[in-house]
């Protein structure tokens, strides 16, 4: 059986990678004691893969993993879709919780294909709500926005512009944080190509500021996917889980 599994990832745990993310689900499938499928060869793997990556220090409320289970075992019944649900979630260190597994689809897309674009909330910090819609009324106003970045040592000055679907500014926060009146600009990202990230998003609005300052608390809260020219969630789920941590720093 091949399940896709949706999960938060909230407080402390932020700030693991997201290859630990991937040792955390590991050692939380074998607690679980759920039989997974595994590759062939000298040095069998467990079938299991992510969807993109999370930068370390930001939060979500939308991971995603695929997993296949191993076949089952004669005389053992088959574990339901709620049980899966619960044990990887009791097995999870705080601040994971799963939110829906659900059967995947013969032949779809890998999650590192099919997701499009990414919903973020960011809090701002050193900039008050009236700086950050008129930033935001700007960008998206914009017919180019330049962000100069660096990989692998090499600095290159990029047109982020395109990457830019959707941007506003709320002053309240999806988790329902109301103790925290900075305000939020919640912005869609496309991830066709070299994705655009927060804080490279807050670079290019905010030039004179720094902007992991800036990006106070930066959470991702939708993937989306794309069928038939609609956008939609991949797996739809209530937004916050009862056992997550919401606290932040």
């Amino acid at each position: 059986m091949k399940l896709r599994v949706r999960h938060t990832k909230l407080g402390k745990i932020r700030f693991t990678s997201h290859r630990d993310t991937a040792r955390h689900w590991e050692r939380a499938v074998r607690k679980a004691g759920v039989p997974l499928a595994y590759s062939a060869g000298f040095t069998p793997r467990p079938r299991m893969s992510f969807g993109l990556a999370l930068p370390t220090g930001a939060e979500s409320l939308a991971e995603y993993l695929d997993l296949e289970l191993a076949p089952a075992v004669d005389g053992v019944a088959p574990l339901g879709l709620d049980e899966l649900c619960a044990r990887f979630g009791a097995a999870l260190p705080l601040g994971y919780e799963v939110t829906r597994v659900v059967t995947r689809d013969p032949g779809s897309a890998s999650l590192q294909e099919d997701v499009t674009a990414c919903t973020w909330q960011v809090t701002l910090d050193g900039v008050s709500a009236a700086q950050a819609a008129d930033a935001a009324a700007l960008a998206i106003g914009s017919a180019q926005l330049l962000v100069t970045r660096e990989r692998k040592g090499q600095r290159s000055t990029d047109d982020v512009r395109p990457a830019i679907l959707d941007l506003s500014v709320d002053p309240h926060s999806l988790l329902g944080d109301t103790d925290d009146t900075r305000p939020h600009l919640y912005a869609m990202l496309a991830t066709n190509g070299r994705g655009l990230r927060p804080t490279e998003l807050m670079a290019a609005m905010f030039p004179a500021l720094d902007p992991i300052d800036t990006a106070a608390r930066v959470l991702r809260t939708h993937q989306w996917i794309e069928r038939d020219g609609v956008r939609r969630e991949i797996i739809p789920a209530l937004p916050v889980a009862t056992r997550t941590p919401v606290e932040c720093a």
